[in-house]
């Protein structure tokens, strides 16, 4: 794998939604991320600014319904994007950590790419809204992203009495986790990180 061509881009159009992705792992945090969801672009902005990676986001969507649909969808396509980007995992890290406060909540992210998806989610968002955010639907974007980038994901509260705070420090804490994982080992350097040899 190329540690300077880490792009991709994806679109991925339904009867409900219209998406693309474009990213660079290896970039400077750069966002354009226009969603139609206030909300998610802003937790879509943490995982630039944090994770270091270039996002460009353009999604339409059914939100005269609700937001259900460009949430997931938003999602699905940007795990693609991750998928794609990371090719065979090659001489990453795999594995990603991080503890992220942000005033009174504190939220603990560790995920592996591992080739298997699994989401273990342990928030307890105390509102149903964020503004006009729905915040069950923060978990519904985890899972889209995990099934589609394929990696195990564990997000625990710590504390948080804020929903606001509670779910920024979630996608910081992702961002950083990311940003771990997708490193390059250079004493793995060409090898896929995996006692296996495959993931």
């Amino acid at each position: 794998m190329s540690y300077t061509n880490r792009t991709a881009k994806v679109h991925r159009q339904t009867g409900e939604t219209d998406v693309t992705v474009a990213l660079d792992l290896d970039g400077r945090g750069k966002g354009d991320v226009n969603t139609g969801i206030p909300f998610l672009d802003h937790m879509l902005q943490q995982i630039c600014s944090h994770g270091l990676i270039d996002l460009d986001i353009q999604a339409t969507g059914d939100l005269h319904i609700d937001d259900h649909h460009t949430n997931e969808d938003v999602g699905i396509t940007l795990g693609m994007a991750l998928g794609k980007a990371l090719g065979d995992r090659k001489g990453i890290v795999r594995f990603g950590h991080f503890v992220a406060p942000l005033d009174e909540a504190l939220v603990q992210v560790v995920l592996d790419f591992s080739g298997r998806p699994y989401l273990v989610y342990g928030l307890e968002i105390p509102t149903q809204r964020v503004g006009t955010y729905d915040t069950q639907l923060v978990r519904e974007f985890f899972q889209a992203i995990v099934n589609h980038a394929q990696i195990t994901l564990h997000i625990r509260q710590l504390d948080g009495v804020n929903s606001h705070h509670i779910i920024e420090a979630t996608f910081k804490a992702f961002a950083r986790s990311l940003r771990m994982a997708i490193e390059a080992d250079p004493r793995r350097a060409g090898v896929i990180p995996s006692s296996k040899g495959v993931l």
